[in-house]
């Protein structure tokens, strides 16, 4: 547990209700200064609904939002000092980049100079060029809208910055390009961030804490490492990454306790190796190469097993090959099943 001097935000008790139905259920979170801190769920799961309870633009029926050991939970947005990126950007399109970004600062009324100073130097932080200050925004790229839209949201040098599905508009390769930019910004400007994302990848690459959201609670507070491979909860195990879930005549063979559900990430079983607590024969039914790695998908024991192996350009089995499925009890996952 982080000291009061390193807490950035607290979240005591929060709980949101449209009407009759409560989004979030006592929702409490720390977050320290510096942080990169996730909250990460499916759709709907009120991790959206959180990130806008910080924010101010909604206010919780019961709990406190604290920023710096300061209760702001019925201070205005405009005065909570937090950065926003939203999903859509909220750009105004017929605007120049230059008065897109200086629109904060103008509000605050800052000089002229000021504010060209402030522009010209958060433009340069994001890798924003001269030339695209000038340009109207509905003329730059998915990816340009984007640093666009940080640059807005950190030159008023906010104590917080929150994002809310930043990346979700953009194509898969620019998404990975500027999720490590993400992260290389936070690192250089040490703002504290919150990040809501669904996607589990971006999660786990950016985050130093994720918050597992589901139905309006949430299922487990870690480091990436806790949630991946320490997952407290069954929700969590399947929902972070790929899984196996082992069927009845595997759990029997390594007599495990059947009031449980048990679970083993791909890339822990292995493929003709021996010397593992269960060995067993299987038949490879297809593969997927992806260079790196190859995705097995092997039958055995009843059910058919994923199992993921480091590409060494030597043992790469073929459908339809025998193998030996091998499992360690170190590395089952565990959970009591939910009556």
């Amino acid at each position: 547990m982080p000291s009061e001097q390193e807490k950035m935000i607290e979240l005591r008790d929060i709980v949101v209700k449209f009407g009759d139905f409560e989004a979030l259920h006592h929702i409490n979170v720390d977050v320290r200064k510096g942080e990169f801190f996730t909250f990460l769920g499916p759709s709907g799961c009120g991790k959206t609904t959180t990130l806008r309870t910080i924010t101010g633009f909604i206010d919780p029926v019961q709990g406190k939002v604290f920023v710096d050991n300061k209760d702001i939970t019925n201070v205005p947005i405009e005065k909570r000092n937090i950065g926003i990126v939203f999903q859509s950007y909220a750009l105004f399109p017929t605007m120049t980049v230059y008065d897109n970004i200086a629109f904060g600062l103008k509000v605050k009324k800052q000089s002229k100079a000021e504010v060209d100073r402030n522009v010209r130097a958060i433009a340069k932080k994001v890798d924003l060029s001269d030339e695209q200050l000038a340009k109207a925004v509905s003329q730059l790229s998915g990816g340009q809208q984007q640093r666009v839209a940080i640059a807005r949201a950190l030159v008023t040098g906010p104590a917080i910055i929150c994002m809310d599905e930043p990346l979700s508009n953009l194509d898969a390769k620019l998404r990975v390009q500027l999720r490590n930019e993400l992260k290389k910004m936070q690192r250089e400007f040490g703002i504290t961030t919150i990040y809501v994302t669904h996607d589990q990848e971006e999660a786990l690459t950016l985050s130093d804490r994720i918050a597992v959201f589901n139905k309006g609670f949430i299922e487990q507070i870690g480091t990436p490492n806790e949630i991946y491979n320490h997952s407290k909860t069954e929700f969590v195990c399947n929902f972070i990454g790929d899984i196996n879930k082992l069927e009845d005549e595997i759990t029997g063979k390594m007599q495990l306790d059947a009031s449980c559900h048990h679970f083993i990430r791909l890339e822990r079983v292995h493929v003709n190796r021996g010397e593992c607590d269960l060995n067993l024969e299987g038949v490879i039914e297809s593969r997927e190469y992806y260079g790196l790695y190859i995705k097995y998908y092997i039958r055995t024991a009843g059910q058919t097993i994923k199992v993921i192996e480091k590409n060494d350009g030597i043992n790469i089995y073929e459908a339809g090959q025998t193998v030996t499925v091998g499992i360690n009890r170190e590395d089952l996952m565990s959970y009591p099943v939910q009556e």
